[in-house]
């Protein structure tokens, strides 16, 4: 998945209430810039990294640019965007190309189930139980290789994975798929000093049935792309 505009290079000079992040452009310029990610961005986040954003000429958007991707100089790239990979995925769903999941020809985004929730994806095959799958971006790593989730506490991310365990026991499959937003990952794990409480949600729900999926990313400033499968450890 290409970016819809070509991406330029910047300074990160702060990121603030969650959704802003303040970069200086290459030619001097400072500008603020949305940041599409809720989370903490845990080691992502330091002033003086460089970063790529992308430019917009959308009436509608108050802000000119969307922070996209941080840029680690050393060949690696991680991507902050939390919708780009459900983006991704869905061209990729779409098209049978992820083996594990290509036994399904219906393809539905954001569908309702659980309690006032959406299911990133709803797959379905004559034949087969329905395959509930809800899809996280990864983007945190404190050791080398090892990309972990979540990078702060989710309540509602232990709420998805309780509605997943429905899904189960009323006969559905149901899946946690992981995407690594990073280039430099190699094996995937929960973060279990971070939030307890999700990783105790996340044993239930694997007990219960619940499958897991992880998957890295392809990440350049041209675009993202669904990479190869990781293993994930527990």
């Amino acid at each position: 998945m290409r970016f819809q505009t070509p991406l330029i290079p910047a300074v990160l000079i702060r990121r603030y209430k969650r959704f802003l992040a303040d970069a200086r452009l290459e030619d001097g310029r400072e500008i603020t810039a949305h940041c599409a990610n809720p989370g903490s961005m845990m080691g992502l986040a330091e002033p003086g990294s460089r970063i790529w954003l992308e430019p917009n000429d959308d009436p509608k958007k108050k802000l000119k640019y969307g922070w996209r991707l941080v840029d680690h100089e050393n060949g690696h790239f991680t991507g902050v965007d939390t919708s780009v990979p459900n983006r991704a995925l869905k061209a990729v769903l779409l098209a049978r190309e992820m083996p594990e999941l290509a036994e399904y020809s219906s393809v539905r985004p954001e569908v309702k189930y659980g309690e006032n929730s959406r299911i990133d994806f709803l797959l379905s095959e004559d034949g087969k139980p329905d395959l509930y799958v809800e899809v996280k971006s990864v983007t945190l790593s404190r050791r080398a290789g090892l990309a972990e989730f979540p990078d702060s506490v989710t309540k509602r991310g232990a709420k998805h994975l309780a509605e997943l365990q429905q899904m189960v026991t009323q006969g559905h499959r149901a899946m946690m798929l992981y995407l690594v937003q990073r280039t430099d990952a190699e094996l995937v794990t929960l973060a279990d000093d971070i939030d307890p409480q999700y990783a105790a949600h996340f044993d239930d729900a694997l007990r219960a049935g619940v499958e897991v999926l992880a998957y890295d990313c392809k990440i350049s400033p041209d675009g993202i792309d669904i990479g190869q499968r990781l293993a994930f450890k527990r």
